[in-house]
């Protein structure tokens, strides 16, 4: 299976990349993990409504660029679908049984993924109702994938 992750900014943080760095390695015993950073767009504080559309409209068409036919596409959106981890493997194994095996996870920037985009995804997904920084929510979702994988194969780790 293919994972790839399309996430706006750079991490900059050590820890965070010390993170993803381990939980990249775990993964690889079960997928092909790909990891794509695209630039994200300077947000002043003080954005009026539609400046903030046009931000995220710029960083969606940096985003479309990697968004290929056959991929299954699933946005990391507040207002997704919450699963539990045991309802992401289940997603997970179902997708690959369906024969999807190039699924992407889509990051938005700190304003989040621009409407273009969320109408070219498959699946929202929703970790909480809560906003987390878009550079932990991708050593999150690594470590739910990680999780996951581990779920599907009846592997400890879970509990």
């Amino acid at each position: 299976m293919n994972i790839n992750i399309i996430t706006v900014g750079k991490l900059k943080e050590k820890y965070l990349k010390q993170g993803i760095d381990e939980y990249s390695k775990r993964l690889s015993r079960y997928c092909k993990l790909n990891v794509i950073e695209v630039p994200d767009e300077k947000a002043p504080e003080n954005l009026s409504d539609a400046e903030m559309e046009m931000i995220k409209a710029k960083e969606g068409e940096n985003i479309g660029r990697y968004l290929k036919e056959g991929m299954y596409v699933i946005a990391l959106e507040i207002g997704g679908k919450m699963l539990s981890s045991e309802g992401l493997a289940d997603k997970l194994k179902d997708l690959g049984l369906k024969g999807n095996s190039n699924i992407t996870f889509i990051i938005g920037g700190s304003l989040g993924i621009s409407k273009e985009i969320l109408k070219k995804c498959d699946y929202k997904l929703s970790f909480s109702p809560m906003t987390f920084p878009h550079q932990l929510m991708r050593l999150i979702l690594l470590e739910q994938i990680y999780r996951g994988f581990r779920i599907i194969r009846n592997e400890p780790y879970h509990k």
